[in-house]
């Protein structure tokens, strides 16, 4: 790897550090078995390994944490007591390793945003009417309705967010996720940085099943170009294009898990060491993408494209005057710039200045929803589907495919509880008049580590 090492997403340190050494252990959960074909010349290749050479390290005594961990997973609650997606949470802190714990739970700075973001929720209360015939009800709606595509059609208001590194938690990683989405009838939003290779997933879908492909520009636009014609190809619904994410936010628990120094410099991951997993996958992102470089991508890709990230009614006005299918209300799960608005208030502010657009481009919102309640008010403001990332990481780590199904049943049972009890049959009766907005406050909101 003499002539990629600097160019690695990681840094090159991290390759250095560990030369010589087996790293199957800290390499596979983090990369998709394609990576090495997919980024290294074959001159790179220099052959097979002669077993005889290799130098067999006696494994370390397990830590008090490891058979902690190890216990925990041996004796998971049955699948049946799990009754909201907190318990996915909870279960999965016991389990996992201190890396993919920080990984999958940390936020930007002091996590401020990313306890608002559920908190925001907070600020919504129903207004429920009564006395309606609510026997039975359909949470089904239409996804993806633009110019350039069909629509799909969706079980729920709801899709899996393109979340990293499921391989973190579970062998089968996003494999998981794939299958629990077609058989639920949702779909699926792909990571970039998936630690299963996209053919894997997309070999996995069922027939018809929708996804959309999640990208960050890379500063080798022809890298970009690649794999925007191979999920057109391969028959991908539409593109998130990541636009809240130009560096990587101050992930300070991923940081530490590493225990190891940090170089500091902008969080662009490559060159800097101890970074955290978030460094060591994020160093070829463009941090220059601009407006102009939409037609970049319209040259490049005929899906249609959502801009993942918008945090301001501005940038909505902007969305629309560019000519984009739809936006992702996010602040990137508040791993991002600390201090950037709930998704779910500015969610509130589009709907209170700018009504009218929302009959001219797709809203949809992401970040902290964790209730079907929370759908649902989303649902009523205007929004088209939600996204959940970390609870379907949770899920599926602890239970795998089977977790990730029932997160989505308790979503399902809670949604259709919800409309039944605010006397709606159908998701288009969710008006904003259903609701009333409180005024902003600050509401703190415990962690699951303190629980």
């Amino acid at each position: 790897v003499t002539e990629f090492v600097h160019s690695h997403p990681g840094g090159a340190s991290v390759i250095l550090r560990n030369a010589g050494k087996d790293v199957t252990n800290i390499y596979a959960p983090v990369h998709p078995p394609n990576a090495i074909q997919d980024n290294l010349d074959p001159s790179a290749c220099i052959g097979a390994i002669d077993p005889s050479t290799i130098k067999h390290v006696q494994a370390a005594e397990e830590s008090a944490g490891e058979r902690k961990r190890r216990e925990a997973r041996e004796n998971l609650p049955p699948l049946g007591t799990i009754l909201c997606l907190d318990d996915f949470e909870r279960v999965a802190k016991s389990i996992l390793s201190e890396q993919a714990w920080a990984y999958y739970s940390s936020a930007g700075d002091d996590e401020i945003t990313m306890s608002q973001n559920r908190a925001s929720f907070n600020r919504v209360w129903f207004r429920p009417r009564i006395l309606r015939k609510i026997g039975s009800v359909d949470s089904s709606t239409s996804l993806l309705e633009t110019s350039r595509s069909e629509a799909v059609r969706s079980s729920l208001p709801l899709y899996i967010s393109p979340a990293a590194m499921a391989k973190l938690g579970h062998p089968d990683g996003e494999l998981n996720l794939t299958r629990a989405a077609g058989k639920t009838g949702i779909i699926q939003g792909i990571s970039a940085n998936a630690s299963v290779s996209l053919d894997e997933m997309l070999d996995a879908r069922k027939e018809g099943q929708a996804v959309i492909y999640q990208l960050y520009v890379n500063k080798d636009r022809a890298a970009s170009e690649k794999i925007l014609a191979k999920v057109e190809r391969k028959g991908c619904n539409a593109v998130f294009l990541t636009v809240d994410a130009p560096v990587m936010g101050k992930r300070e628990k991923d940081m530490r898990a590493k225990g190891e120094e940090v170089q500091t410099g902008g969080g662009h991951g490559a060159g800097s060491g101890g970074g955290g997993v978030a460094a060591a996958i994020s160093g070829y992102i463009d941090p220059d993408l601009s407006w102009e470089d939409l037609e970049w991508f319209r040259k490049s890709c005929k899906l249609p494209l959502f801009l993942k990230g918008v945090q301001t009614v501005e940038d909505v006005e902007l969305a629309v005057k560019y000519g984009v299918n739809g936006v992702v209300l996010s602040n990137h799960g508040g791993r991002s710039l600390d201090f950037a608005p709930p998704a779910m208030d500015v969610l509130i502010e589009l709907r209170q200045r700018r009504p009218d657009l929302f009959d001219k481009i797709e809203i949809y919102v992401d970040g902290g929803v964790r209730r079907g309640t929370d759908v649902l008010k989303a649902v009523a403001l205007g929004a088209k589907a939600v996204g959940l990332g970390r609870p379907f990481l949770y899920a599926q780590s602890g239970y795998g495919e089977a977790g990730v199904l029932r997160a989505v049943e308790i979503l399902e049972d809670e949604i259709h509880r919800g409309m039944r009890l605010l006397g709606v049959k159908s998701l288009s009766e969710l008006t904003p008049d259903m609701v009333d907005i409180l005024p902003r406050t600050y509401y703190p909101q415990p962690k699951v580590d303190s629980q």
